[in-house]
């Protein structure tokens, strides 16, 4: 708890000390307020000389890796933010404050136990770019190879347990405290972002993620995937293919060189859900600065993907409850939507569907028939999320990294292609996957992908089929016998039970016989109620009584 409360006290001077505190309070929702904005020292210490957008980055940065990140989903929602603040946390992508290259080279000869010119015949001090959690040199192999040289950043992980931590904190005081905090799930989803940053912390993980990416997207001519050199990397050092192409980001020089870029735009569209629903496996960290275009042939331009740190996958169940969703958004099925949330237990199994349908319908008929330009993805899951708030719809850890990776999808749709659509793109993959899954094609596909093995036990079935009958014949037996038994048990219990009656009525004819014949002193009773007689009849029957109950034995 030390320990968060210090990270909590270096926030607020990081905010004070950039005067973040004073634009918070510039926001149209707390202008009213603006007048505390005097009394705040961020009013008064901010630097004079950095304008807003330059204090956000900044900040960022020296906050952390974690606070990186979240300026660089950011950066990709041009629509969402002003100009100038977008501009400067697009710098986030991979143009953060480097570390000193000397001690690159350091880690570099400290992993490989060499000299650096003993691996590499040129090797570049000045980084090609840095990013939250590594930077990247350019080098070359002795054999004439141009690669890149991926570093760890120097006491990294501490810095991001500490970041962790302070998550963890703020996540337990949510779900304790604040009524929506059980529906958010925050620890689990704390626990998914924890998972993948210590996965992107291994370069070893990342090469590996890269080249599974390869081998899925081989001879494909909408995405290249640089190949991995294994023998030089390590866990904290990675050698890859280095890759010539243009930014993703720079849109200007894309329309100068008339780049296709409908055709661009289309191409991530099917290489998402490629990724998605073919291979589930999706690099789930696809911000501008990751993503390259290779432009030699202007009408077909394809892209080059880097840093894999973080990938993404999902369970069968997921992807099918997707594709489904998917479908019925497009056809406008909202019953259906409501149904599959309600099968895939998003929601509350008690959830009406007819009110589920109504709401989300109100919430996503808009988007239909609209250009991309028009449609705001970022407001449609704003509204998506205070119906879900409504719904008692819990947040899905294992979803949250598809959800960010549609929100850099979207971002970068709007800057390559405005009248991208989206939907029409997707639809037709769609329906492909449902019926390669579900459809004939699945039934065929099945019997192909088994044939080998029912060849292989073909020879072994007629045993196979006595053994089975073998098998039946005994379980029958053992049945009737069980059955059988059972049956006895049945009746014993019922013996049991009739004994038991028996010897306890017996008993107390016996016992009250006996009270009876006691009061032969009693004269006057013996002579009005003649009890010796009365006595003697009810222990007699007591005695037949128990007698019956021993020859029920």
């Amino acid at each position: 708890m030390f320990r968060q409360s210090i990270n909590l006290i270096r926030i607020y001077l990081v905010i004070v000390r950039y005067g973040l505190d004073e634009l918070l309070l510039s926001l149209e929702v707390l202008r009213p307020l603006r007048f505390v904005s005097y009394f705040t020292p961020g009013y008064w210490f901010r630097p004079k000389n950095l304008a807003r957008g330059a204090r956000i980055r900044l900040a960022l940065e020296e906050l952390g890796p974690i606070f990186i990140k979240f300026g660089q989903i950011l950066s990709t929602r041009r629509d969402l933010l002003p100009d100038d603040i977008a501009f400067e946390l697009a710098k986030l992508q991979d143009n953060v404050t480097p570390f000193c290259g000397n001690e690159a080279r350091q880690i570099i000869e400290t992993a490989y136990g060499k000299r650096i010119d003993e691996v590499f015949s040129e090797f570049e001090t000045t980084p090609m770019a840095a990013a939250s959690i590594a930077q990247v040199h350019a080098a070359r192999l002795h054999d004439g190879r141009a690669v890149v040289v991926k570093v760890v950043r120097p006491g990294i992980e501490a810095r991001i347990q500490h970041d962790i931590d302070l998550l963890y904190l703020i996540a337990r005081l949510a779900q304790r405290y604040w009524k929506e905090g059980r529906r958010l799930r925050p620890l689990e989803v704390v626990a998914e972002f924890e998972k993948n940053l210590h996965d992107e912390l291994d370069l070893m993980q990342e090469a590996a993620n890269c080249t599974s990416l390869k081998r899925n997207f081989e001879g494909s001519k909408l995405l290249y995937v640089p190949t991995i050199e294994w023998e030089y990397t390590q866990r904290n050092v990675m050698v890859v293919e280095r890759i010539y192409g243009l930014p993703i980001s720079n849109i200007n020089e894309l329309k100068q060189r008339n780049v296709n870029l409908k055709h661009l735009a289309e191409a991530g569209v099917e290489i998402f859900f490629t990724q998605v629903f073919r291979d589930n496996f999706f690099h789930a960290d696809m911000h501008p600065g990751n993503i390259f275009v290779d432009t030699t042939d202007l009408e077909n331009p394809f892209y080059i993907a880097v840093d894999f740190g973080i990938m993404g996958t999902l369970s069968s169940k997921d992807q099918h409850y997707l594709a489904e969703n998917f479908l019925a958004f497009f056809h406008r099925d909202y019953r259906r939507v409501a149904e599959l949330h309600v099968h895939s237990e998003w929601v509350p199994a008690g959830t009406r569907i007819e009110e589920f349908e109504g709401a989300i319908r109100s919430v996503c008929e808009p988007i239909f028939n609209r250009p991309l330009k028009d449609i705001s993805f970022g407001l449609l899951l704003l509204r998506l999320f205070q119906t879900a708030r409504r719904f008692q719809m819990e947040v899905q850890p294992q979803l949250v990294l598809l959800q960010k990776t549609l929100l850099n999808i979207e971002g970068l749709g709007r800057q390559l292609y405005p009248e991208l659509d989206l939907w029409k793109t997707a639809k037709p993959f769609l329906e492909r996957w449902m019926s390669e899954r579900i459809g004939w094609r699945a039934f065929v596909r099945g019997i192909k992908s088994n044939a080998p093995l029912w060849a292989e036990h073909l020879p072994s079935l007629p045993m196979l089929v006595h053994e089975a009958l073998t098998l039946k014949q005994q379980e029958s037996i053992q049945l009737k016998q069980l059955a059988k038994e059972v049956k006895l048990l049945r009746q014993n219990l019922h013996h049991q039970h009739r004994r038991s009656q028996l010897t306890f009525v017996g008993g107390m004819f016996l016992i009250s016989g006996s009270i009876i014949l006691a009061l032969k002193t009693w004269t006057m009773f013996y002579a009005t109620w003649n009890l010796p007689m009365l006595g003697a009849l009810l222990g007699a029957l007591g005695c037949v009584l128990l007698l019956w109950a021993w020859m029920e034995e």
